[in-house]
């Protein structure tokens, strides 16, 4: 009740000063340049490629598409990601349809990323929360028309694409689209063999419209199509047929002259996700198996900004309907018959409403106090719960949760140095297919999983700080959290039920460990070693632990980046060398085995130039620069990375 209570702040009154003051005829206030999605390196990257940018994001790799992101070394179902606040959820079973998939890098504007419970403003959350903001074109800009080009060639898989947006800024009406192709062939790995099944073709365009209803107020409508065909995963045994998502939303935001509200922001919104994965490109298969998906979700999310004083606040409430269907279908090598039908996700309907808080408080020039939380009820039904009664005997149809969640953080500037202290606590519900998943094949360590409706929601604890020291040409930042989860989920082999799936070895049950243990680490450190030359250097550290002291899976080994930047006029040259020390941390109970260390050399380099009104930057580069042969921690069955990669670009500003 404390943290809403946050509203009765003290009135200061304030003085105005009239001996030193000159009037002036006019100011002029430009909107501060958002970063781009793009890193040094690299301006043509995917959503993924910017994700990995981060110091707390890794991913785990399937093939060549569509990567599934974790947020401080933890799996998609422990964090929350969003497009502009909405909830999307995947349609696959095998999570390679991850939420970053649907967008692009040229309809995003930046991406909010939330370490622990700091993210819990969109949701229930262990892991923080990455939120995929739209771009949004203000009014009344000076230039009504604005927009970008972007077109490339990589050479490793032959990847062309094609990456254009355009918007208008009228004085009442504002419009931005984009639309996006990529297609690419199999890569190859450092040893130049080729990786089958890793091509993919990828279709994305958007359209965002705003009037202003007043001169404080404004309505708009987005949508978001995407498709993706003959897409390979080599690390599965099947590849994906078709991916269709369907993301719309409608808002209404109203600003504030006077009082303690500020802004709110109202929007409701629907989305539609269908994922077929099928095995009719891979003949070696002795039983032909289809896996259709379908994910729909309706929401709402409202917001409201308040400020008074030294207080500022965002309040949020979320409530969404989402539907999961998944299907399993086995075929002989007669596929005009069919031998086996079940529900992987028996139609299970998850309702979740919740209202966040986070406040913040300057104490003084020096200080900040920030204290925040959240409530949220989940309330799950699975249509078929006989799929779930087969191991779970009496598991009931329906289950509601409540998901609190708590965070307070305080931030010390004193000088050049910044300190920051911060902890939290929350709870977060079973993913679908931990609750109601049945006969979920694991291609990484060959069991089916099954799910339990009767799982305890996981609660984390959680510690985080920072420290820094900044010059004019010197920053060093190091960061640290620390998380402890009673109820841990994972899976555990059953004495019970035998494999569905042909290739499987056994059947395995999501469970919850009495506790699991996760610790991460990094630091930052930047130079300017001369006006024109800039270095950087990043090292990361995580280590996981399950309540048995043994190793939890996909934990990021001790890693390394250093980059140089040079920078002279229209032309900037670029390098970097990153890699991963031996993983010794592996956990051979769920699959994983011993990964070596490798180091990588990147090169690049951009020149930009005028054609008559346009800016245009070109830029060439070499990604794997040495052609080594590596797989990480995070590759899906060891499938080996890309092997040299030449990348061409060419970008035009209008």
């Amino acid at each position: 009740m404390l943290l809403f209570l946050g509203f009765s702040v003290t009135a200061q009154n304030q003085h105005a000063h009239h001996d030193s003051i000159k009037n002036l005829e006019e100011v002029t206030v430009k909107n501060a340049t958002k970063k781009k999605i793009e890193t040094e390196m690299k301006m043509a990257v995917s959503v993924d490629e910017f994700l990995s940018s981060s110091d707390n994001i890794s991913f785990i790799k399937r093939g060549a598409y569509a990567w599934e992101p974790l947020l401080n070394n933890m799996s998609t179902e422990r964090s929350t990601v969003t497009i502009d606040g909405m909830h999307v959820f995947g349609a696959c079973t095998d999570k390679m349809d991850p939420i970053t998939s649907y967008v692009e890098s040229n309809n995003l504007a930046t991406i909010d990323i939330k370490s622990g419970q700091e993210g819990s403003l969109h949701g229930a959350t262990v892991a923080g929360s990455i939120d995929l903001k739209r771009k949004s074109t203000p009014f009344g800009l000076e230039k009504k028309w604005n927009g970008a080009y972007q077109t490339g060639f990589e050479f490793n898989n032959e990847q062309f694409f094609n990456l254009g947006n355009v918007s208008y800024s009228g004085t009442k009406f504002v419009a931005d689209g984009s639309i996006s192709y990529r297609t690419a062939d199999n890569y190859h790995d450092g040893n130049n063999d080729e990786v089958k099944h890793s091509q993919y073709n990828k279709f994305n365009t958007s359209l965002g419209l705003a009037y202003k209803t007043s001169d404080l107020s404004s309505v708009r409508l987005d949508a978001i199509f995407d498709v993706a065909k003959n897409v390979g995963y080599p690390a599965l045994p099947m590849d994906l047929w078709l991916s269709r998502a369907l993301i719309t939303s409608a808002s209404y935001k109203q600003l504030f002259e006077e009082g303690l509200v500020r802004v709110v922001d109202t929007k409701v919104y629907f989305n539609a996700i269908e994922h077929y994965m099928d095995d009719t490109t891979r003949p070696e298969n002795l039983v032909h198996m289809d896996m259709p998906g379908w994910s729909t979700t309706y929401g709402l999310v409202s917001k409201a900004n308040l400020k008074k004083n030294d207080y500022s606040s965002e309040i949020q409430l979320n409530a969404y309907d989402n539907l999961s269907i998944a299907e399993m279908r086995m075929y002989p090598q007669d596929r005009s018959e069919r031998t086996m039908f079940a529900y992987s996700w028996p139609w299970v309907t998850t309702r979740y409403a919740g209202l966040s808080m986070n406040n913040s408080w300057d104490i003084s020039e020096r200080s900040q106090v920030h204290l925040g939380g959240s409530l949220g009820v989940n309330y799950n039904y699975s249509k078929y719960v006989e799929f779930n009664w087969i191991f779970h005997p009496g598991a009931p149809q329906e289950k509601t949760r409540f998901l609190p969640s708590l965070n307070a953080a305080y931030n010390l500037n004193i000088d050049q140095f910044n300190f920051s202290v911060g902890t939290g606590y929350g709870h977060r519900a079973p993913s679908v297919s931990e609750g109601y998943g049945y006969y979920i094949y694991n291609s990484f360590d060959r069991y089916d999983y099954i799910g339990d409706p009767n799982l305890k929601n996981e609660i984390s604890y959680e510690g985080n700080a920072s420290a820094g020291f900044k010059t004019e040409k010197l920053s060093i930042q190091g960061k640290v959290n620390y998380f402890y989860i009673q109820n841990y989920i994972i899976g555990k082999i059953l004495s019970l039920g035998s494999p569905m799936n042909y290739q499987s070895v056994g059947v395995k049950g999501y469970t919850s460990l009495d506790y699991a243990t996760l610790l991460n680490m990094s630091a930052n450190v930047s130079y300017d070693i001369l006006e024109h030359l800039h270095w950087k250097g990043t090292l990361t550290y995580a280590r996981g632990m399950d309540d048995k002291g043994g190793n939890l899976p996909f934990i990021r080994p001790l890693s390394y980046l250093t980059s140089l930047h040079y920078m002279y006029k229209n032309f900037g040259i670029q390098t970097s060398v990153n890699g991963d020390f031996e993983q010794i941390n592996y956990s051979p109970e769920y699959g994983e085995d011993l990964t070596g260390a490798y180091t990588i050399w990147n090169i690049s380099a951009d020149y930009s130039f005028k054609i008559n009104k346009v800016r245009s930057t070109i830029q060439i580069g070499a990604e794997n620069l040495l052609n080594e042969y590596y797989s990480t921690y995070a590759d899906w069955g060891n499938i080996p990375r890309m092997g040299r990669n030449i990348f061409t670009s060419l970008k035009l500003n209008f």
